[in-house]
């Protein structure tokens, strides 16, 4: 590949794995360089209107852990969420010419499959049932129970018992 260079990358579209959804729904496509400032500022200005009820988060390949992290600052801020994520994989192909075109080498297209999360948020109510469905707060009761767990760990140390108490 040191005789080769990236010229171009093509994202193969990618139907969204939710039914139903209005045609109007707002998509928020975080991409890797996008700033997490301007994409809440833009989702909660939406939001927080009445007639909007829901919003999809998409990302695919470096933005996933970006998308992640709108979603989560969403559901911190807008309490009562519900939500479904679906994770998917979407295809790419990289078109690779040769450096020196007059070495008789030919380009190359190298398809890849990228990781991609695509997160419904809901004011109203979803079925609980959908594999990847998070009520609104289930995520409070784990971390409570994260927390207590390592204080307890914390209290257990602090009681000492070892060289040096």
């Amino acid at each position: 590949m040191e005789n080769y260079k990236k010229t171009k990358i093509v994202e193969k579209p990618c139907p969204l794995p939710f039914t139903d959804l209005p045609t109007d729904i707002i998509e928020m496509k975080v991409k890797d360089g996008s700033k997490i400032r301007n994409l809440m500022g833009y989702a909660m200005s939406k939001m927080e209107q009445d007639s909007v009820r829901q919003i999809l988060f998409t990302g695919s390949g470096k933005a996933v852990s970006k998308t992640i992290t709108c979603v989560e600052i969403m559901k911190r801020r807008l309490k009562e969420l519900h939500q479904i994520t679906k994770v998917l994989f979407k295809q790419i192909e990289e078109i690779w010419e040769p450096i020196v075109p007059e070495a008789g080498l030919d380009a190359l297209t190298v398809k890849r499959n990228i990781p991609a999360i695509c997160v419904l948020l809901s004011k109203d109510a979803l079925d609980p049932q959908e594999p990847g469905y998070q009520a609104p707060g289930s995520s409070d009761a784990f971390w409570t129970e994260t927390l207590k767990a390592e204080s307890q760990g914390q209290m257990k140390r602090k009681q000492g018992g070892g060289r040096g108490s």
